[in-house]
């Protein structure tokens, strides 16, 4: 399986035919060395909750290649309506897809969609479990620190997506706890660095993490396992 870290929390993964992309926030991302147009063959989309950093350029990026988006009923409503094809699913499901298997996790945070009418309801924000051929990623999403992360060990993950900014999300300190709780077999620090505001260093989250193993990805970037 492949990683790309494409800044902020986008990532894209790909494995034979499933081609997809986490929190697609490219276009007026500092960070994004990709732009919509350089994406193609794109098979599925995930997004975890309707910030504009994060549902991004969904909806060009769907179209473009006809993806389809998995997020949760809220946003799928929102998107379908722009002639997006959806999955909408809720936190705590679990869903067998042709490419594997699906479930979203709890994550605090806000979900407002904002539309040139104003904000609109994004529904509850949240993290997936993405599994592929007895591969899991855990993406957390923007979150802050939940003792809900504890019920993730069982779930056995490969490779954690872990916000490490602050402001927003966990900051270092309150990502290596959540480190602590889902055990994963490796960590892989995002959400850091793309505005002032959530500036980091995820060389200090390396030096802290004496759990797992941890790769600091540049964007660009790509790991494999």
């Amino acid at each position: 399986m492949k990683l790309i870290y494409l800044g902020h929390s986008v990532f894209m993964i790909e494995e034979g035919d499933f081609k997809a992309i986490i929190d697609p926030f490219l276009n007026g991302n500092p960070s994004s060395p990709l732009k919509p147009a350089d994406i193609t063959e794109l098979t599925h989309i995930f997004v975890t909750h309707g910030h504009g950093d994060h549902i991004g350029d969904s909806v060009e990026l769907a179209k473009n290649n006809n993806a389809l988006v998995i997020t949760n009923a809220e946003i799928s409503g929102y998107l379908s309506e722009k002639g997006v094809k959806t999955h909408a699913m809720h936190i705590g499901g679990r869903y067998k897809f042709d490419f594997g298997t699906v479930k979203l996790t709890p994550a605090l945070h806000g979900s407002a969609i904002p539309t040139e009418n104003g904000p609109r309801d994004g529904g509850n924000p949240c993290g997936f479990i993405i599994e592929v051929n007895g591969k899991k990623i855990y993406h957390a999403g923007d979150t802050g620190l939940t003792m809900d992360m504890i019920l993730l060990e069982v779930e056995d993950v490969d490779v954690a997506l872990i916000p490490i900014g602050g402001n927003y999300t966990m900051d270092i300190t309150d990502a290596l706890r959540a480190v602590e709780f889902v055990k994963p077999k490796l960590t892989i620090p995002m959400h850091y660095g793309t505005f002032p505001v959530i500036t980091a260093d995820p060389q200090e989250f390396k030096r802290r993490n004496k759990l797992t193993d941890t790769v600091i990805l540049n964007p660009g970037q790509v790991y494999e396992f």
